[in-house]
C-alpha cells in the first residue's frame, strides 16, 4: 500500500502493518490495566474508611446537635454517596440503592449495616448484590443523623433514627 501525503509518501509494507498492530493493541491493554486500576483506587479510598476515628461531635445539654455538627445530609455526602450515590440510587450490579429501598425498612439491620459493615450477598429491591461495605467510622449521633437523613429522603417513608437506638444495637 502506498499513501502520499503533501509532499512525503510512505509505503506500508505488511511487516509494518503487523508490528502497527500489536504496538497499538499493547497501549490499549496498558491504558485499560491503569484505567482499572485507578478506578479500583477510586473505590476503595472512597468507600472505605479513612483509618482515624470520627471526634465525636458537640452537642448541647438537650441533645440537639450544637451549630458545629454536621448534618445527616453532609454525612451522607461525605460517607455513603461515592457509593450509593448523591440520589440514593447506587451502581447497578455493584451497590445497593438507598432510594425507596426495602432492604432499610428494619432499623436494626440498617445501624448494624452502618456501624459493622458487611460482606457478601444481600437483597435489596429483588436484586442480589455481592459486594463489601466497610463500617462506618461514625459515632451515635452521627449514624443516627445520616440513616435519619436518608429515610426521610429518596422516598423512603421511614422514622428518625435516634443515637440511642444506635448505642443500643452497637451495644448488642
Amino acid at each position: 500500500m502506498h499513501f502520499q501525503f503533501r509532499r512525503f509518501s510512505y509505503k506500508f509494507t505488511p511487516h509494518h502493518r503487523a508490528v502497527h498492530q500489536n504496538t497499538t493493541i499493547q497501549k490499549m491493554k496498558f491504558a485499560g490495566i491503569i484505567s482499572l486500576l485507578a478506578l479500583a483506587g477510586c473505590l476503595i479510598i472512597s468507600c472505605g474508611d479513612s483509618g482515624s476515628k470520627t471526634e465525636k461531635q458537640p452537642f448541647e445539654a438537650s441533645g440537639t446537635p450544637a451549630a458545629s455538627a454536621p448534618s445527616g445530609e453532609d454525612i451522607y455526602k461525605r460517607a455513603c454517596a461515592s457509593c450509593h450515590m448523591a440520589g440514593g440510587d447506587g451502581i447497578a450490579n455493584v451497590y445497593p440503592p438507598l432510594a425507596k429501598s426495602d432492604y432499610i425498612t428494619d432499623k436494626e439491620k440498617t445501624i448494624l449495616q452502618v456501624i459493622k459493615g458487611s460482606s457478601g450477598e444481600l437483597v435489596v429491591n429483588g436484586k442480589t448484590y455481592n459486594n463489601t461495605m466497610p463500617p462506618q467510622q461514625l459515632n451515635d449521633d452521627e449514624v443516627a443523623a445520616v440513616l435519619s437523613y436518608v429515610y426521610s429522603s429518596f422516598g423512603n417513608t421511614g422514622t428518625a433514627v435516634t443515637a440511642a437506638e444506635v448505642a443500643a444495637v452497637r451495644a448488642k
